[in-house]
């Protein structure tokens, strides 16, 4: 043991180990990527079950149908009256309170208002409660049927659907939970206020609250049918706000039922045609991750999951020969299904990924892979923080040749050569020093600190303006290192040494990798693609003698920057930048988004140390150019 450990401590002391950490961190984020790379495969995935034994899904004989097709097409009739008036939202919700009163159900009505980006989101929600006969009040489920979908299309076949259903759902005794039907005037706004108040958690100023409550919510259906002809599959919205999920159950009782007793195709993620290969395998789960790092709101149903209420949408799409009958029916097994339920559903996976809609993979099979990419910039830190701890020094010695017997001699002006002088050797010692850490405190503190500037701009910066603040931003973003770089350099009495540069990157690169672990226990895909769009920072470094290699990292950083990636991508969706950030903002103030905060505050931060360190230009001092012997 005793030659174990002093051979451990002389290890500890060879320069040569730390030459290792750049390759180590590389080696993760390779690792990490192809990782993830592998999930769509069969072998690293799992086939979907159900865990809730208490939900029996498909079970039950559905009767919705026959004569109540004549009910659906009398609301809808009712519904396309007032939607080709352009009557009001209050005139509206007047006749649906009207329809509510006559089916036998007590109904609330609840006016809100948001402000965002110099804009206002308001209107008045109305709902209605049917107390479950064989209930106490304490347990219920909702249908959703808002006025208008995400896209904002006029929901004609949904709103008529859940009407009808109602209405039905009305002449059951079987009812253990209350079941409430939820029709607000928009599907972004509308179902947050209502949930929000439900559980009291509302701002009282701008959303009023409910006067008739059931008791704790169950689970959620929220219907999106805006189109006019008959549908092929049912397209499964699951992504909840901050990339929030369901539980799985859920998701899999919807495609038990549909496949299994309604003969009906279901998909996931817009993949509307599935061959269960891998290529399809691969862009359902990055479409997935891509829907939870944006962590917007996808449906009226995605208010519903922050509470810990399962929530789905079901969007019929294509062209088939389903009508609105078996999407009714596929409903009422859902409702039924969740009707029996002693608790809320907790057996199966909050966290996962799907591969389609019969094979997931789960959070203990893909969180490594962040986590190994989050790992790269805390290895990198610790490595960056022992280097600057040491100071390599060399001296020069001669090694005399012992076999010489007599000295140098000079004769007639010329060197006799008495001894035979052996080459050069150059030994180079580490010694012990003392680290000057306010610097890098103090600049690391700062560049943190001024996240909060974009983040508040882009939020309270009315919609009309927002494409210029950004361009301005943008060209702020390109001048900003330069500009701080060379104040740091030549506006101080003492520019920073390359210890002071070494534990700059070394505080930064530790708070980006803690942050970005800790995130990927809660959103993965947030995660996983900062750490990816970040992992150059891990390989910063000064370049003093080297202008072309500079500039050259430097530009690859620029490439990479936030406003850089958000440009690109709103150019890949097809979308306005300004549409992006007025997004980003109303997810803010009205769904409580942070993925701004993670952008903003955690990401720029990081990637303005990295060119701070890459333009830098060491001074002498500690870890600097050292002084001659």
């Amino acid at each position: 043991m005793p030659r174990l450990i002093s051979a451990a401590l002389v290890l500890r002391r060879d320069p040569r180990l730390l030459k290792l950490p750049p390759y180590i961190s590389l080696l993760c984020i390779i690792v990490g990527v192809v990782w993830l790379l592998v999930l769509p495969l069969d072998q690293y995935s799992r086939r979907t079950y159900i865990s809730e034994n208490a939900l029996l899904p498909g079970q039950v004989h559905t009767y919705f149908g026959g004569s109540d097709q004549n009910v659906f097409r009398a609301y809808r009739h009712e519904v396309d009256a007032l939607y080709t008036a352009n009557k009001t939202n209050i005139e509206v919700n007047d006749e649906l309170e009207q329809i509510f009163k006559g089916v036998g159900l007590k109904v609330g009505r609840q006016n809100y208002t948001y402000s965002s980006g110099g804009n206002t989101y308001g209107g008045e929600n109305v709902y209605a409660i049917l107390q479950a006969p064989r209930g106490d009040a304490t347990e219920a489920i909702v249908l959703v049927a808002a006025w208008k979908n995400v896209k904002e299309e006029f929901n004609r076949n949904g709103l008529a659907l859940a009407l009808a259903l109602t209405r039905y759902f009305r002449r059951w005794s079987l009812w253990s939970k209350d079941i409430i039907l939820v029709v607000p005037p928009d599907s972004r706004a509308g179902p947050q206020a209502w949930v929000d108040a439900y559980h009291d958690a509302h701002d009282p100023t701008s959303v009023a609250s409910l006067p008739i409550k059931s008791g704790a919510l169950q689970g959620a259906i929220a219907l999106d049918y805006a189109q006019e002809s008959r549908f092929e599959s049912v397209h499964i919205v699951y992504d909840g706000v901050n990339g929030q999920l369901p539980n799985l159950d859920l998701i899999n009782s919807v495609v038990n039922i549909a496949s299994g007793q309604m003969g009906m195709e279901s998909s996931l993620q817009g993949m509307w045609k599935h061959n269960q290969k891998y290529d399809d395998n691969l862009k359902t789960v990055l479409r997935g991750m891509l829907r939870q790092a944006l962590g917007h709101a996808s449906g009226p149903h995605s208010s519903f999951i922050p509470y810990h209420v399962d929530a789905i949408t079901l969007h019929p799409v294509g062209n088939g020969w389903h009508d609105e009958m078996g999407l009714g029916r596929l409903v009422e097994g859902m409702f039924r299904s969740l009707n029996n339920l002693l608790e809320k559903l907790h057996q199966s996976f909050f966290f996962y990924l799907l591969i389609h809609k019969h094979r997931f993979v789960s959070i203990g099979t893909y969180l490594p892979s962040a986590m190994l990419i989050a790992a790269n910039f805390t290895i990198m830190a610790i490595a960056l923080w022992v280097r600057s701890g040491y100071v390599e020094k060399t001296e020069k010695k001669k090694e005399i040749n012992e076999k010489s017997e007599t000295d140098g001699k000079t004769k007639g002006g010329e060197v006799v050569k008495g001894k035979e002088a052996a080459p050069v050797s150059k030994t180079a010692e580490r010694e012990t020093v003392e680290r000057e850490t306010l610097l890098p405190l103090t600049l690391v503190a700062g560049c943190q600190f001024i996240g909060v500037i974009p983040l508040f701009v882009f939020n309270q910066t009315p919609s009309s303006l927002l494409t210029p603040i950004f361009v301005l931003f943008a060209l702020f973003n390109v001048a900003l290192p330069h500009l701080a770089s060379y104040f740091i350099t030549n506006s101080t009495s003492k520019p920073p040494t390359t210890q002071q540069y070494q534990l700059i990157k070394s505080f930064s690169l530790l708070l980006l990798g803690m942050f970005l672990s800790s995130l990927a226990t809660l959103n993965f895909s947030l995660a996983f693609l900062i750490g990816l769009l970040s992992s150059p920072l891990s390989f910063t470094r000064p370049w003093p003698g080297s202008p072309v290699a500079r500039y050259a990292q430097v530009l690859l950083l620029h490439v990479l920057s936030p406003p850089a990636v958000l440009l690109v991508g709103s150019a890949v969706a097809g979308v306005g930048v300004s549409n992006v950030l007025e997004e980003a903002a109303f997810g803010w103030h009205v769904w409580g988004l942070y993925t701004p905060l993670v952008i903003w505050c955690v990401w720029w931060p990081a990637w303005i140390v990295g060119c701070l360190v890459v333009l830098g230009q060491p001074g002498e001092g500690i870890g600097g150019k050292e002084k001659k012997a």
